[in-house]
C-alpha cells in the first residue's frame, strides 16, 4: 500500500491517510491481520510530523478499521464494522451529499453523476476481484 499525500488539497493530512488506509482495506489491498507501517518510519517517509500519523491511526482505530496490539504495532481488523447498518448508511449518505454538492458546483448533470458513480463502483468491484484472486494464487 502506497500513501500519496496532497498538501494543496485543503483536506487535513491525517484524514488523507485515514481515507487511503480505509480504501486499501475495503479494496483488499491490505488484508485482515496485515501490519501497518510503524508511526515513525511512515511519518519520515511521508515527511510529516509523527503526531499526524498517530492521529490518523487513532482515528482508524476508533472507526474499527485497525487495532493496536501493545508492543507489536497496528494491524488491519477483520471486516466487521463496529457500526450498525443505519449508522454506516448515514456515514455513506454524508459522503454522497458532499459529492452531489461538488457535482453541482462543477455543473455535472444527475445522469452524468450517476453514470460516473456506476463506473467507479464497477471499477472498484473489478479491482477487488483481481486483488482477491491474486492473493489466493
Amino acid at each position: 500500500m502506497q500513501i500519496k499525500l496532497n498538501f494543496k488539497s485543503g483536506k487535513p493530512v491525517y484524514l488523507q491517510i485515514v481515507d487511503q488506509v480505509r480504501s486499501a482495506a475495503a479494496a483488499g489491498a491490505i488484508r485482515t491481520g496485515d501490519p501497518l507501517p510503524s508511526i515513525r518510519p511512515l511519518a519520515e517517509e511521508l515527511r510529516v510530523n509523527r503526531n499526524t500519523v498517530a492521529k490518523a491511526y487513532a482515528e482508524l482505530e476508533s472507526q474499527g478499521v485497525i487495532e493496536t496490539i501493545a508492543g507489536k504495532g497496528c494491524f488491519v481488523r477483520a471486516n466487521q464494522s463496529p457500526y450498525r447498518k443505519e449508522v454506516r448508511l448515514k456515514l455513506l449518505t454524508e459522503e454522497i451529499d458532499q459529492a452531489v454538492v461538488q457535482a453541482h458546483h462543477l455543473q455535472v448533470t444527475k445522469a452524468e453523476f450517476l453514470r460516473i458513480a456506476e463506473q467507479r463502483f464497477e471499477s472498484f468491484q473489478e479491482k477487488r476481484t483481481r486483488t482477491v484472486k491474486a492473493g489466493s494464487v
